[in-house]
């Protein structure tokens, strides 16, 4: 019987082109394999500064593996587990950069599975020349979008977002992270009376 360590095992010691499965037994393990793809190769141990200015004795660079066809795939098909039973969403997207990999990986999945999301892309401020756009993509005005984040802290940058989204005319339904560090991003984005989801936390990676 294979298991899904078995199959992380196969994951480490697979050559770098050796396509993901998106077979039924293949997405049951796709949260164990990103778990341990996040933990060999995303997580760094010693002293780092975090964005929001606190200090962290590790730090998750999900770009590590969000960038790297082989996990993609898996971001993709754990992300859209995550938001399965929210209906009518159009759209997922989330803050540059962290955020723009996560949503092509689930705008690719979603096809996979016969889903139509758009995505879109959140700049730090609105463009000062051009149309002057803030949220880049198919028009979200009117439509019931989720706000992704690779990892979140305080919840600065996925609220960044869900008020660029509001101020654009969409309806944001939630915020879902791949990693959240436990550290206040939740508390934040639920005051914002939106939903906030998580689809990894540090505990998973041996991190609390």
């Amino acid at each position: 019987m294979t298991t899904p360590r078995a199959t992380a095992d196969e994951y480490r010691t697979a050559p770098r082109d050796t396509p993901v499965s998106t077979t039924p037994r293949a997405t049951a393990d796709a949260r164990q394999l990103l778990i341990d793809a996040i933990s060999r190769d995303a997580v760094f141990r010693g002293d780092f500064t975090l964005s929001s200015g606190k200090q962290a004795s590790y730090y998750v660079d999900l770009r590590k593996v969000s960038l790297d066809h082989r996990v993609a795939p898996l971001i993709g098909q754990v992300m859209l587990d995550l938001v399965a039973d929210i209906p009518n969403i159009a759209s997922v997207g989330g803050l540059t950069m962290g955020a723009d990999p996560i949503a092509a990986a689930v705008l690719h999945q979603g096809v996979a599975r016969g889903l139509s999301y758009d995505a879109f892309v959140v700049r730090k401020e609105p463009k000062d020349h051009g149309r002057g756009r803030q949220v880049e993509g198919p028009d979200v005005a009117g439509k019931r979008v989720i706000v992704l984040e690779d990892t979140s802290t305080t919840g600065g940058s996925p609220l960044t977002a869900v008020r660029a989204l509001r101020s654009a005319g969409a309806e944001v339904v939630a915020v879902a992270v791949v990693v959240d560090r436990a550290t206040g991003a939740r508390e934040v984005i639920e005051a914002e009376g939106v939903s906030y989801r998580a689809a990894i936390g540090l505990a998973d990676l041996g991190l609390a």
